[in-house]
């Protein structure tokens, strides 16, 4: 069958606009503190985080990741009538169908889009970006919307120490479409099976539905072993990245990592011996992990704050759970 070679070698793709959401319930450190066996200093001292975000009943993924889509879109001056591809990456949607991308499709208003949710933890908004790049690339969709939206609230037991204080939810996004200048770097992405368990949801709830009486499916996490993977993990796959893009340190000026722990943070900075000069996220100390959703939060935050100028190289890493891994570099919208 004869098929049409549409690729042109001045066919890019670049982020447009980004956007985000945060539920107005602020959880402060010491509200998690009653139910768990800690204090507000011992967790912030061992993650950075003071406060987080959950999500009311009506602030569902879908709802969040349209209201974070649609400030992706404005930034971007676009309107849901010109999106093609709605990608969302969430780890805590309870519900098969109809898939978030297509509820959170519908909320927006876009019509006739393809949409399709993407797993890979706290990787899959990294994850969304390489394969939204690709479609707009290839012309297989023209403005693709990349979302990340969790209610971590769900899946976390409140009583569980080694996690309790860690997460939260909200949603953000990014508008990818087409450039005559690069503007997504090629992924260096992968996942390390050697730890698939470090963060694992234990039970299905198909033993939930034979047993009413078990306990919930929470999600689990080996903290030491995922900290120690990480603080040695992510740096080489920075650096492989920034390779990949054919830049070095001192060429980036923001570093936007999954917002994970602030310990993990600061370690990989050190590790990638990054200038005093880029600007480094560190959103998890007011926002805490918000698994997919966070690398755009963190992007948002820094372009509103101006800490982030249009045109600017960021240089962007996901890692969770896998353990899944995506970085590249990207220029600010």
């Amino acid at each position: 069958m004869a098929t049409e070679n549409r690729s042109s070698p001045n066919r890019f793709a670049r982020l447009l606009g980004v956007g985000s959401y945060r539920p107005g319930r602020l959880v402060g450190n010491e509200k998690i503190c009653r139910l768990i066996d800690s204090d507000s200093a011992w967790i912030e001292a061992r993650s950075g985080i003071v406060t987080r975000h959950f999500a009311d009943p009506e602030e569902t993924i879908p709802v969040m990741g349209a209201k974070a889509a649609q400030k992706a879109l404005s930034a971007a001056g676009l309107t849901p009538a010109d999106v093609s591809c709605v990608i969302v990456s969430t780890m805590s949607y309870l519900h098969q169908a109809p898939p978030a991308s297509a509820a959170c499709a519908a909320e927006l208003g876009v019509g006739g889009a393809a949409a399709f949710d993407l797993g890979a933890a706290c990787a899959g908004f990294s994850h969304g970006l390489a394969v939204a790049g690709s479609l707009v690339t290839s012309r297989q969709a023209e403005h693709v919307l990349v979302v990340g939206s969790e209610r971590m609230s769900d899946i976390i037991d409140p009583t569980d120490r080694s996690t309790a204080f860690i997460f939260g939810d909200g949603a953000g996004a990014a508008v990818v479409g087409p450039s005559t200048e690069p503007g997504i770097g090629r992924a260096v992405w992968g996942t390390d099976t050697e730890h698939l368990r470090a963060i694992e949801q234990s039970r299905s709830f198909v033993e939930l539905r034979h047993d009413p009486t078990m306990r919930w499916p929470f999600l689990e996490m080996a903290g030491p072993e995922v900290f120690r993977w990480a603080i040695g993990a992510v740096a080489e796959v920075c650096g492989r990245a920034l390779e990949a893009a054919g830049a070095t340190v001192d060429d980036i000026e923001a570093f936007v990592p999954h917002q994970a722990n602030v310990r993990i943070i600061d370690r990989v900075v050190k590790a990638m011996g990054l200038p005093a000069s880029v600007e480094v996220a560190r959103t998890v100390r007011d926002d805490g992990n918000v698994s997919g959703a966070s690398i755009p939060l963190a992007l948002d935050t820094l372009i509103a704050s101006g800490r982030v100028r249009p045109g600017a190289l960021v240089l962007t890493a996901g890692f969770g759970s896998g353990l899944s891994y995506s970085a590249q570099v990207v220029v600010a919208p």
